[in-house]
């Protein structure tokens, strides 16, 4: 007699590093006989991958939970998991906060999820539904990915190198919520990245919190630092473009700056968060670099690849943040003029330590800052890209633009879409 076909449903939120996440229990469902839906309806395991990093993307997560809530009702047998960072924040409060979830997963316990699903009929008591367990020890398990569960274009994907930070910056929930810094065994690494060239794909990128800090967990005799596994995946034949993110500027050596002139197939984009232009609120922020040695780099940067197109992250209203300092951080963009930047107005985030800074800003002012800011960066991204009138760049073509019929829509290695 053949069994039902059974569904599975993945919702994703915040950054690269959960969209892997997605795409490996996605992979690990579809093992389990679990096919992937986009109609929530018609899902037996629905699994909302979280983020923390912002407020703004943990009330969405909870926005389509409660939603889920009267899916359910409809259809009782139907299990309900949350993953991520707010799983592993949040812990059993997500269940004691809204009953109809079946599961809560931290990021550690991702590769359980087949075996966890199978045993949730018979779990009642909400300690036996979470697993948020985080260990110094874990070791990223070896696995070869699926080209099938996938959302990203054939010919790209992600490859996670390490997970976790040791930054404990003080504003950012990561180390509590991915652990500290763990390096995957770069012969994983390799082997992944092989499998998936040897299976078409010709873009990789490499993805860790703190890409500049891989192999520093491990032992000195048996380390292999990020730009030696640079050089070995880009090794690889058939591999046509590299890509990392993200890097903190601290750990920014002249050895992985050289790579972008070792390395034919490196690409010319380096996304370098700055957080701020104050030194002051830089030091509030932990970020163990000054506005000085931040331009250095960049300068560094720029000396080994003209080219380069760099962008970043800024907070804006961090606590304490006066009007000279977010001056401060539009004179930076004004000097290093960003090809483009991801800015956020600031938010207390659980168990960091800026959460009980007293000096908050008010939302307004907070609301005035960042528009001006992105205001003028826009315009920045605009002469920058004007840069490129008249140029002959190399695009990979990733599919049918949406602007126009008959247009195609791609990326050039500085990572500028084009139509």
């Amino acid at each position: 007699m053949n069994m039902p076909e059974k569904f599975a449903y993945i919702e994703t939120f915040g950054c690269q590093m959960n969209e892997r996440d997605s795409e490996i229990m996605a992979q690990l469902l579809g093992e389990a006989s679990y096919s992937p839906t986009h109609d929530l309806t018609k899902a037996d395991v629905v699994i909302v991958n979280t983020c923390s990093i912002r407020g703004k993307a943990e009330q969405k997560a909870f926005s389509l939970l409660g939603r889920l809530k009267k899916i359910k009702q409809q259809k009782p047998d139907m299990r309900i998991a949350v993953a991520g960072c707010v799983a592993q924040q949040e812990g059993e409060n997500i269940i004691a906060r809204m009953p109809h979830i079946d599961m809560v997963l931290g990021p550690q316990n991702i590769y359980r999820l087949p075996e966890i699903v199978g045993t949730l009929p018979s779990t009642k008591q909400a300690k036996n539904r979470v697993h948020t367990g985080l260990s110094n020890q874990y070791a990223i398990p070896a696995y070869l990915p699926s080209l099938k569960q996938s959302a990203s274009p054939f010919h790209k994907r992600f490859v996670t190198i390490m997970q976790g930070c040791n930054n404990f910056c003080t504003y950012c929930v990561v180390p509590y919520t991915r652990g500290r810094e763990i390096s995957r065994d770069p012969q994983d690494i390799i082997s992944e990245v092989q499998y998936l060239v040897n299976h078409g794909v010709r873009e990789i990128t490499l993805l860790g919190q703190n890409v500049n800090s891989f192999g520093l967990d491990r032992d000195k005799s048996c380390r292999t630092t990020f730009p030696e596994l640079l050089h070995k995946v880009a090794g690889i034949k058939g591999l046509t473009r590299l890509r990392f993110t993200t890097s903190n500027p601290k750990d920014l050596s002249w050895g992985l700056m050289q790579c972008f002139q070792e390395i034919d197939i490196l690409c010319p984009h380096f996304h370098l968060p700055v957080q701020s232009g104050s030194n002051r609120i830089l030091k509030r922020m932990n970020r163990k670099y000054t506005r000085e040695l931040y331009l250095e780099k960049v300068d560094q940067l720029r000396s080994c690849a003209p080219e380069i197109a760099i962008t970043t992250d800024i907070i804006v209203g961090f606590p304490g943040e006066a009007d000279d300092d977010f001056d401060a951080t539009m004179h930076l963009i004004e000097k290093v003029r960003y090809h483009g930047a991801f800015s956020f107005k600031y938010s207390d985030r659980p168990k960091t330590k800026s959460a009980t800074f007293p000096d908050k800003v008010d939302e307004s002012i907070k609301t005035q800052r960042l528009a001006r800011l992105q205001k003028r960066q826009k315009e920045i991204t605009l002469e920058r890209n004007k840069e490129y009138v008249g140029k002959n760049l190399e695009v990979m073509i990733e599919k049918d633009s949406k602007n126009a019929a008959g247009q195609l829509n791609g990326r050039t290695a500085t990572n500028h879409i084009v139509n």
